[in-house]
């Protein structure tokens, strides 16, 4: 029986220091209050702030696109640019050795 005494008496007395720990440690309401709060708050800028990131991420996606399809088209334009220029060389050539056989003729 003694050891259950002493069982019961350390079991009361662990009771009473982590009930004495839970006052000294507890918070008062409002700090609570404060804190929940907060919290709120921050979790409405977290949601606030994922909602931006995942537009700046499509806004982004979209941006990407167009800048790739503005390429393809000064790519198309080069292209055509050179071939012009190819064919303004090419009727230029032509023309000087139109001239040249003009002018051999009227010698």
């Amino acid at each position: 029986m003694n050891n259950l005494e002493e069982k019961e008496k350390k079991l009361n007395g662990l009771i009473d220091r982590l009930s004495n720990l839970s006052h000294s440690y507890s918070q008062s309401s409002y700090d609570a209050e404060s804190i929940k709060t907060k919290k709120n708050q921050l979790e409405s800028e977290k949601k606030e702030i994922e909602n931006k990131h995942s537009e700046l991420i499509r806004e982004h996606k979209y941006l990407k696109e167009k800048v790739k399809k503005l390429q393809e088209e000064v790519n198309k334009r080069s292209e055509l640019e050179e071939k012009f220029n190819q064919d303004i060389d090419e009727l230029n050539q032509e023309t000087e050795e139109l001239v040249e056989e003009i002018e051999k003729w009227q010698t």
